[in-house]
């Protein structure tokens, strides 16, 4: 045998000279994939329903006006939401089973003082002027949100405010360290920018009401909780008001509070007048009832107040209260305060421990001052009113009374939870309700709102109202076991500065710092984008038969080619498709 080289070796290698389009393989399958964007977790958690994954998609690719944008498609105030929203979409984010959720109000909040700084102006998608408008009663977060998307819809709208300024609680009840007026004032101008004319002091009276059902095709009533709730105990009236405080504190007025006081309740107005009160130099004590977790108060500023020092009494509830007689030493306490102490009952309300007086147990506390922030309701005018003689259609926002002029009762007055997010909610369904009530009557309201739910509702989508991209967004809500979590990496949650809480307290400067641009593309880079394609690919690159293709109209699949294996389906990182049986 002769010894060979390797070149010497003649290799001989087989190839077809036709293509191999002519083998359609699309004959073999059962099934097809197809692109089918579904709902994020975090947008049916969120009362505005706002297109979360695509704005933090836009985000990490530096697209900061687009992902603004699609903010205000939902919300008129990004900035003021980023800063006062309890963020529940944080709590539904699938982010959270692999490490940390998205900081999705930080980034909001990012987006919101981005485009103030740059002075960015919106594009918005308008209906052509109908000739009709609205009254709203009330400039808080409700009547300004109905007002705004009341406009886009093509109505004009007068918003009547009793004020001198609008806003609302939003101005009235939040402090400036957590929102400060330029920011407020920014994101109302907006709004005015749009059209919508606001009358300060101008109170909804009798006289007024006649002109609006003579001058107006309908009327808003977003009037918020602002009338607070008294204590009901012995010495009852020596107690400050705390909303009344908020209202009228003026941290350029050399205000000064020393010693100890008592603020009366768990709630976010209880936490807002302790941290204030640390600021002018006091020392806050809560009382609350029940247990620290059963604080209605948004946890993140309970939290923060902690770190101020604002210390909290448990379990307690006050039965009765004494002054202190004039004349004695200047170190005597100015009251107080005698406290039943509390337990623990088996029973739960709303989720939160119920609790009942542990006996005749009884505690003194002595204070230099107490305020009280139990509640609030609105005034007695605007309470809700039954009408049997009128056709009411009751929503999760709103509630809808067909007089000869059309009125809705919104805000406060009709959401489940007293929050920004609810109210803007509120008027976001009360445009829809009004508008949907004009055009088609009332009984097609229910299902015109049922096709522009965000996931499962409450929340509603104006983009899909307005037959825009999310209208064609299938309702399913992604879970996390839906995503491919092998194609994600763990990363630690970007937070942007705080300041430290020593200095801090002694002014009322803002707390935090918003987002650098690189830590905001950062953290939103983190999010899954659950549901909706970010254009990664992996459908192309995994497909055997190459049968998803890009042209200008984005990605499509040639079914002439695709055998239905439905790897790009299984593969897709976030959930972007599916695979639907073929119709024989």
């Amino acid at each position: 045998m002769n010894d060979l080289s390797f070149n010497q070796i003649p290799l001989f290698v087989p190839h077809s000279s036709t293509s191999t389009h002519v083998n359609k393989t699309g004959s073999w399958r059962f099934f097809h994939p197809k692109f089918d964007e579904k709902t994020a977790p975090c947008s049916a958690a969120c009362p505005v329903g706002q297109d979360i994954a695509r704005i933090e998609m836009l985000t990490s690719s530096g697209l900061l006006k687009e992902a603004w944008q699609t903010i205000l498609s939902e919300n008129p105030f990004p900035a003021i939401c980023g800063r006062v929203c309890f963020h529940p979409c944080e709590s539904a984010c699938n982010r959270a089973n692999m490490d940390e959720p998205i900081a999705i109000h930080n980034l909001e909040r990012f987006l919101g003082d981005t485009a103030i700084a740059n002075g960015k102006t919106a594009d918005f998608h308008m209906k052509p002027a109908n000739g009709k408008k609205v009254a709203i009663a009330g400039a808080g977060p409700a009547g300004l949100a109905a007002a705004y998307f009341l406009t886009r819809l093509g109505y004009g709208c007068d918003v009547f405010e009793a004020r001198s300024e609008p806003g609302g609680l939003l101005r009235r009840g939040i402090p400036i360290y957590r929102l400060p007026r330029d920011v407020l004032n920014t994101e109302i101008s907006r709004i005015k920018d749009l059209g919508v004319t606001i009358h300060c002091e101008t109170p909804v009276t009798e006289n007024l009401l006649k002109k609006i059902r003579r001058e107006y095709s309908a009327l808003f009533i977003g009037c918020g909780y602002e009338r607070s709730i008294t204590l009901k105990i012995q010495g009852g009236d020596l107690v400050q008001d705390g909303l009344d405080f908020l209202r009228n504190l003026n941290p350029a007025e050399k205000v000064s509070f020393g010693g100890t006081v008592a603020i009366i309740g768990g709630g976010n107005t209880a936490i807002d007048v302790a941290r204030s009160l640390v600021r002018l130099g006091a020392s806050p004590l809560i009382v609350y009832r029940r247990r620290l977790e059963d604080m209605p108060a948004f946890k993140p500023e309970v939290k923060m107040a902690v770190k101020e020092g604002v210390k909290i009494m448990q379990l307690v509830a006050p039965i009765r209260i004494q002054e202190r007689p004039a004349g004695g030493s200047s170190s005597l306490p100015d009251y107080c305060l005698t406290l039943q102490q509390m337990k623990i009952d088996q029973k739960k309300i709303g989720g939160r421990a119920s609790v009942i007086p542990d006996g005749e147990k009884t505690e003194k506390l002595d204070v230099q001052g107490i305020f009280a922030a139990v509640g609030a309701k609105a005034e007695s005018i605007w309470q809700l009113q039954s009408a049997e003689e009128f056709k009411i259609l009751d929503l999760s926002h709103c509630r809808l009374v067909e007089q000869e002029v059309p009125i809705v009762f919104g805000g406060d007055l009709a959401s489940p939870v007293k929050s920004v997010a609810d109210a803007i909610a509120s008027g976001k369904q009360a445009a829809m309700v009004l508008d949907t009530h004009f055009e088609k009557g009332l009984d097609a309201v229910d299902n015109r709102l049922a096709a522009c739910r965000v996931g499962a509702g409450p929340a509603l989508s104006v983009d899909s109202y307005l037959d825009q991209d999310r209208k064609y967004r299938n309702t399913h809500i992604v879970g996390y076991d839906e995503i491919v979590s092998d194609y994600f990496l763990s990363a630690p949650r970007v937070t942007p500065p705080s300041k430290k809480a020593d200095p801090s307290i002694r002014s009322f400067e803002e707390m935090s710092a918003t987002y650098e641009n690189k830590e905001a593309k950062k953290e939103a880079a983190r999010c899954f984008n659950c549901g909706i394609c970010n254009a990664c690919d992996f459908c192309r690159l995994y497909c055997p038969e190459m049968a998803v293709f890009l042209d200008n109209a984005g990605r499509k699949i040639n079914l002439d080619y695709c055998k239905g294996c439905g790897v790009c389906a299984t593969e897709c990182p976030r959930n972007a498709m599916a695979l639907e049986e073929e119709i024989i």
